[in-house]
């Protein structure tokens, strides 16, 4: 396993070519925790009050089985129309349709009220016929994406169910040279070997810091289908901190499975808030209600959309809750 876990190489999807990455990260420190406790209110989904503010929000949602199926429920769809609203950017799982079109009707839904979102997919994934893919939907207004630097992770030695999907991104608003840059992992691992999973993750992360683009913001995230404390190498990287702590990400409000991770040495740029959006709370469903839309709850971390920061925009202590703007 550990020869296997030294093999990754990185594959372009859209650019040929790619570089090989052999070198093991050092692992000695446990993952640390920031976090705040409350969601983001709705109505700050609205872009034309995103487009001046001096933070994004990133977030990630396993939508659960997200296919022609779930397309054809409006209730389902509107709510979570409404969900992406929420998010600058935001990373989905579980995209399983053998149709094309599933991503373009949801983005046209999440625009109909005036929103600019766009989105990013990325192949078809699995070790079985049903198939699953990742996808970033992000706000036009306040996020620009380089297409050209999206890729999957190729796993010659078949490490992951679905090997993650990989983009860079640039906050809109400041001047470019000052713009915060970041890169975002896509990952959903396989339940019954999530611990394994977790274990690879710890390369893929010094690999994609190596991938030839120079970006140390690297932020992965989505369901990890554990929590915070049982991340195997992965939660023994440097400096890695996780956003979420504590908080179930499920729908019924049981365990926590999905994560914000990030080095908190290089990404200055988070502000200290996230949390997990409570979705029968903040839209009045029912637990049946709930369901419909999927069986994990989206969550969500705040950075700043300069580069390192801003000046008196400091993150907040471990454990402190933070209200968001």
């Amino acid at each position: 396993m550990q020869r296997a876990l030294l093999r990754f190489l990185i594959a372009t999807l859209l650019v040929g070519g790619g570089w090989i990455v052999s070198k093991q990260p050092d692992v000695s420190t446990i993952v640390r925790s920031i976090q705040g406790t409350n969601a983001p209110s709705p109505e700050q989904g609205d872009p034309a009050l995103l487009a001046n503010r001096d933070t994004i929000r990133v977030g990630s949602f396993n939508i659960q089985v997200f296919g022609e199926h779930k397309l054809a429920k409006p209730e389902v769809m509107n709510v979570l129309a409404r969900v992406v609203r929420l998010y600058d950017v935001i990373a989905i799982q579980e995209v399983r349709a053998k149709a094309n079109d599933i991503l373009p009707h949801f983005v046209e839904l999440i625009n109909a009220e005036g929103a600019k979102y766009d989105f990013a997919i990325g192949p078809r994934e699995g070790r079985t016929s049903s198939k699953e893919q990742y996808a970033f939907i992000y706000n036009t207004v306040t996020i620009d994406i380089d297409r050209e630097s999206m890729y999957a992770v190729n796993d010659p030695d078949d490490l992951f169910q679905r090997p993650p999907f990989v983009a860079a991104f640039r906050a809109r608003g400041p001047p470019q040279s000052e713009a915060f840059t970041f890169t975002l992992i896509d990952i959903h691992t396989e339940p019954d070997h999530a611990i394994q999973e977790c274990d690879a993750l710890a390369n893929v992360i010094r690999a994609v810091r190596e991938d030839g683009r120079h970006e140390d913001d690297v932020i992965l995230l989505g369901d990890l289908n554990t929590d915070n404390y049982h991340l195997g190498r992965l939660g023994q990287v440097p400096s890695l901190t996780c956003a979420i702590s504590g908080v179930p990400s499920n729908t019924r409000g049981t365990k926590l499975y999905d994560n914000i991770i990030f080095d908190s040495r290089a990404t200055t740029e988070f502000t200290g808030r996230s949390g997990v959006f409570d979705l029968m709370h903040e839209f009045q469903l029912s637990m049946a209600e709930a369901l419909e839309v999927s069986d994990h709850r989206p969550i969500w971390a705040e950075f700043s959309v300069r580069e390192g920061g801003q000046d008196g925009h400091l993150a907040s202590r471990p454990g402190r809750a933070v209200q968001p703007r």
